[in-house]
């Protein structure tokens, strides 16, 4: 397994890394997944904190350090910090430092205020969510459909890099074709030359939450809670593969079986398979 991971290219130009990935039968996830350095102590309240994020998005360090205490761990604001940003966590009102964009990488403007969106295709919106697994932890990227809520792409990784995000945007463009509008988070891997270099290529506009906003970016902030509450923590995969295939499975059901009630209870499947969409 080792020696076929090594086979795959990352900058191969004539095959993706899913192709490459296809013909050496390995997973994609294990290919990115690397044994996760943390204590068991702190993936369990990294995993606490995930869930408490649903409930109480506008705890801030301070409230989230008290509330750990409450439980019964014996931990301080720097450590919490720490964990926040190594989940890529944010709160409604404030976004800690994973989120902060290189000072030297353009910010581009939210675009999506005010704006009615009533085909596919219009408007997709991405971001990057922690998943605990039962030994560690690996990052789940999504691109969503706005206006059907169906799920374009979606890839794991153990690291957060810009070349990851941009693979991903291209094998959504290569599947589905290309977005009117991206929009993201102003993360550092979003506002890189790598990710809206492809964008400019494809002549897609780019749109970025505004500072701390994570309701900006409200659909892909609720397919997070979806996934996570009716799998991820149902579910607790023991290793990337395992998180790999249960989130296979998972998403097709979403895009083609799961009735959402703002779509008429239709699956997204149904409106995004329309043409007149």
């Amino acid at each position: 397994m080792h020696e076929r991971r090594a086979m795959v290219e990352q900058q191969n130009s004539s095959l993706s890394v899913v192709q490459q990935c296809g013909l050496l039968s390995i997973h994609r996830s294990g290919l990115y997944y690397r044994p996760c350095l943390e204590s068991e102590e702190n993936l369990t309240i990294m995993r606490l904190l995930d869930e408490q994020y649903f409930k109480t998005p506008f705890y801030g360090v301070r409230r989230l350090t008290a509330w750990l205490n409450q439980q019964g761990y014996c931990i301080n604001r720097k450590k919490v910090r720490r964990l926040m940003k190594l989940m890529r966590w944010q709160t409604i009102y404030r976004k800690p430092d994973t989120g902060k964009p290189c000072k030297e990488n353009r910010i581009y403007p939210y675009l999506l205020k005010g704006l009615t969106v009533n085909r596919r295709n219009q408007v997709w919106a991405m971001d990057i969510t922690y998943v605990p697994m039962r030994k560690g932890f690996m990052y789940l990227c999504a691109i969503i459909d706005v206006h059907t809520r169906y799920v374009v792409n979606w890839s794991l990784s153990n690291t957060m890099t810009a070349e990851w995000c941009m693979q991903v945007v291209k094998e959504a463009i290569q599947q589905h074709g290309k977005p009117e509008i991206m929009n993201t988070d102003q993360g550092s891997q979003f506002t890189s030359d790598v990710f809206t270099g492809l964008l400019k290529e494809k002549e897609v506009q780019i749109s970025m939450d505004g500072k701390g906003r994570a309701i900006d970016n409200i659909f892909i902030e609720r397919l997070w809670r979806t996934v996570k509450y009716e799998h991820i923590y149902l579910k607790v995969a023991e290793d990337g593969l395992c998180l790999y295939e249960g989130l296979n499975e998972y998403f097709c059901f979403y895009n083609s079986e799961r009735l959402h009630q703002s779509l008429g209870y239709q699956p997204p499947k149904v409106l995004y398979s329309n043409r007149a969409a």
